[in-house]
């Protein structure tokens, strides 16, 4: 950082991984500590990665000549040695070192600083509780007795919008908005970042707890601070149920039996695969076959813990309709009907219900 600047800085310790932040972008700090609250520690950050934001223009002259090795929507990336210069577009610069895992990204741009940081956080999270085989699933996740209710539904398909429905009912408690963590146990943990809303649906929350962000990739989002659900917090739960979600243009939700097939490929594509979690390809692919083997070694590892995950809980199809507050109260109503019945039993029967779906 430069002197003369004034500079934030907090730590924080995700799941063993410490990072310690420091920012002259007074906007991508703040927005970072929301987000992260929740692993924020006071330590000293003697061993932690470092991801410097400098709210300046980037200093491209100083970057070596090198060939692009991973192209994204966002961004390019040109490995040298052991740093990566991520380019966003002549609007942003991240230099990444390998050896020691340290970030400093550079832009006028305040929200794209608090992006590219916010999105190389989670690459790193990933990475490194991968190794420890504790991986991400993409899936709204909540929990209700101590039994943790997973729903997997693809980008756009309506988690953070149930997810808010379900926090209006005070017995439920918040593990992640739409990627926690699943252990070899098939055991769930929280990764309470954030809430996403659209537009339509920012009536849902406070005005005071929602802020607006400009993503590079997908434009304008709602996010509801971790603050607004900071009490709700259940650090890990276990299994209990697995929702396979789609939407419909029905008014009404509709809860069905699903086959042990289709939530088996339900898991490989949203943890196996990870369709619809950022990967972070410009910060973690090398390009070495030494790489690619531990990969493969990886998607193994996220295979057995998604049929852990499986063989514990109840599995249900959720046909989303089109009217929120019944989807939350379908759901709710069938969660407490599940938890009254034998936890024991087939996971596969579907309780009966006192009021129709």
């Amino acid at each position: 950082m430069s002197s003369g600047t004034s500079t934030k800085s907090a730590s924080f310790n995700i799941y063993g991984l410490g990072v310690h932040l420091q920012s002259t972008s007074t906007t991508a700090f703040d927005g970072l500590i929301s987000d992260f609250s929740y692993f924020r520690v006071v330590a000293e950050p003697r061993n932690f990665r470092k991801v410097e934001l400098v709210q300046t223009f980037p200093p491209y002259d100083s970057v070596p000549s090198a060939t692009a090795t991973v192209y994204t929507p966002r961004n390019v990336s040109f490995r040298c040695g052991d740093h990566t210069y991520i380019d966003y577009s002549g609007r942003g610069l991240a230099i990444f070192d390998h050896t020691k895992g340290n970030v400093r990204i550079y832009s006028t741009d305040s929200e794209l600083l608090y992006e590219a940081a916010y999105l190389f956080l989670l690459s790193q999270v990933s990475e490194f509780l991968d190794a420890r085989r504790m991986h991400r699933v993409h899936a709204l996740a909540v929990s209700l007795d101590g039994r943790a209710v997973l729903v997997l539904l693809p980008m756009g398909g309506g988690k953070s919008t149930l997810g808010a429905e379900l926090l209006k009912y005070p017995e439920m408690k918040f593990l992640s908005d739409d990627s926690p963590f699943v252990d070899r146990r098939g055991r769930i943990h929280c990764f309470p970042l954030r809430l996403g809303l659209l537009p339509d649906d920012q009536s849902m929350v406070p005005a005071d707890q929602i802020r607006r962000i400009n993503r590079m990739e997908f434009g304008p989002k709602l996010l509801v601070n971790y603050a607004h659900f900071a009490e709700r917090i259940c650090p890990s739960s276990e299994p209990g149920v697995v929702f396979l979600g789609r939407r419909s243009m029905a008014r009404k939700c509709e809860i069905l039996p699903a086959s042990w097939t289709d939530a088996v490929r339900a898991m490989v594509a949203n943890c196996v695969v990870g369709m619809g979690l950022f990967q972070g390809m410009e910060f973690v692919f090398h390009e070495s076959m030494i790489e690619l083997a531990g990969k493969a070694g990886i998607a193994y590892s996220r295979f057995r813990n998604s049929l852990a995950l499986l063989r514990r809980s109840r599995r249900y199809q959720l046909i989303l309709g089109r009217d929120h507050q019944e989807n939350g109260r379908a759901v709710i109503e069938f969660l407490r009907a599940v938890n009254r019945s034998d936890p024991l039993s087939d996971p596969t029967t579907t309780p009966k219900l006192r009021t129709p779906l």
